[in-house]
């Protein structure tokens, strides 16, 4: 029973400059601000990205280009969803925000 068949938990690497930061960078400074501005950024890049998928396959359906029409539906409910996704961390980060305020007033 020496090996663990469990792999443990570990911190996310969200930094897209790829450097490796430990759990205690993450969460502290400098690097701090560099991921919570990171997981925004790639929640903004998903919205875009799937807004051009779902544009792309509106134009190949509309114009009968397509041999998968399933495709046009599936990129609206992604897009749809990374929509909610972003608007939910905006919500998150303003309740977030508020909570901040008014502890320090």
């Amino acid at each position: 029973m020496g090996e663990m068949f469990i792999t443990p938990i570990q911190p996310w690497e969200l930094a897209t400059d790829g450097v490796i930061r430990t759990e205690k960078e993450l969460s502290t400074g400098q690097n701090g601000i560099s991921v919570f501005k990171d997981v925004f950024a790639n929640a903004i890049n998903d919205v875009k990205t799937s807004e051009d998928t779902l544009a792309k396959e509106q134009y190949l359906l509309a114009t009968g280009q397509t041999d998968n029409p399933h495709a046009e539906p599936i990129a609206a409910a992604k897009a749809q969803l990374a929509v909610d996704l972003l608007v939910a961390l905006r919500s998150t980060a303003m309740q977030s925000y508020s909570e901040i305020m008014r502890i320090s007033a």
